[in-house]
């Protein structure tokens, strides 16, 4: 389910675009250390979706698709 991976980096792009503004103004070593690492989880957010997008890892077990098949019990 490639939809859901490309959703989430939309929503990375999303949270970003309101995010990068922000980011330069920080006057504390505090805001620092929280946009440090709020850039650092959205760099691993990102990574994630686009291994899971090129199909270098596999999708999380809720997204992977079942393949159905019939079970036949032989007594």
């Amino acid at each position: 389910m490639r939809h859901y991976a490309i959703l989430r980096l939309l929503l990375a792009g999303f949270f970003l675009y309101f995010a990068w503004p922000l980011i330069p103004v920080a006057s504390s070593q505090v805001e620092f250390i929280f946009w440090g690492a709020w850039l650092g989880f959205l760099l691993l957010v990102i990574g994630g979706n686009l291994a899971t997008l090129l199909q270098l890892t596999d999708p999380p077990v809720m997204e992977q698709e079942q393949i159905r098949e019939r079970q036949v019990y032989k007594h």
